[in-house]
């Protein structure tokens, strides 16, 4: 975890109200909005409010059914920024932060730049190189070895862009897919054209 993470992270916690939402959510039950804003003796837009800045920072989870919203809390992620909160400062220091690769650097910028917090991607990147670590994000949550229609294909895309078809033909021109009977399916990560080679 990096450490604009680790400094989100407790910002997220930064506050009594958040800290008694997860108290609340830590046995493990689902509770909607409702119901905890009664059990904080709170309004409702208060508790969807903090709510939103905990799910921002991956500590709750929410699913909608219907008008009601359910809360659910994300105890892995909890504990492993707490725990990379006690590495960075006990064991990685600094030093570790500033060895980091520029590789590294430049795709975590594109990815904070050019993904939104709901995991849409905000604009096709112009330069080769953010171009290809945008669609390699993509890309890597596609199953290897299932075989996709095009219709698959495009719903799939379109969880992240609405040009489908740009990014589609995107992903067969630099073999990050091959395409046989309107059939797509991933190739092997050694064939496809790794934005770290470019120059």
């Amino acid at each position: 975890m990096q450490l604009d993470k680790i400094v989100n992270y407790h910002k997220a916690l930064s506050d009594p109200t958040r800290l008694r939402i997860l108290l609340l959510l830590s046995k493990g039950d689902e509770i909607h909005g409702q119901a905890l804003a009664e059990r904080l003796n709170l309004s409702q837009p208060t508790v969807t409010h903090h709510a939103a800045k905990l799910r921002e920072a991956s500590m709750i989870m929410e699913r909608r059914d219907k008008n009601t919203v359910y809360f659910k809390m994300n105890p892995e992620f909890i504990k492993a920024g707490s725990n990379a909160s006690l590495n960075f400062i006990f064991s990685k220091g600094t030093e570790e932060m500033e060895q980091q690769s520029p590789e590294s650097s430049l795709k975590e910028s594109v990815l904070r730049n050019f993904f939104a917090k709901d995991g849409r991607l905000r604009q096709i990147p112009a330069q080769y190189k953010k171009k290809l670590i945008a669609l390699q994000y993509i890309v890597e949550k596609l199953e290897p070895g299932t075989v996709y229609s095009e219709k698959s294909i495009n719903e799939f895309i379109q969880q992240f862009h609405e040009d489908f078809a740009t990014i589609r033909r995107e992903f067969i021109m630099h073999q990050f897919m091959y395409r046989e009977n309107d059939k797509y399916e991933l190739n092997p990560p050694e064939m496809w054209t790794h934005w770290e080679n470019v120059k």
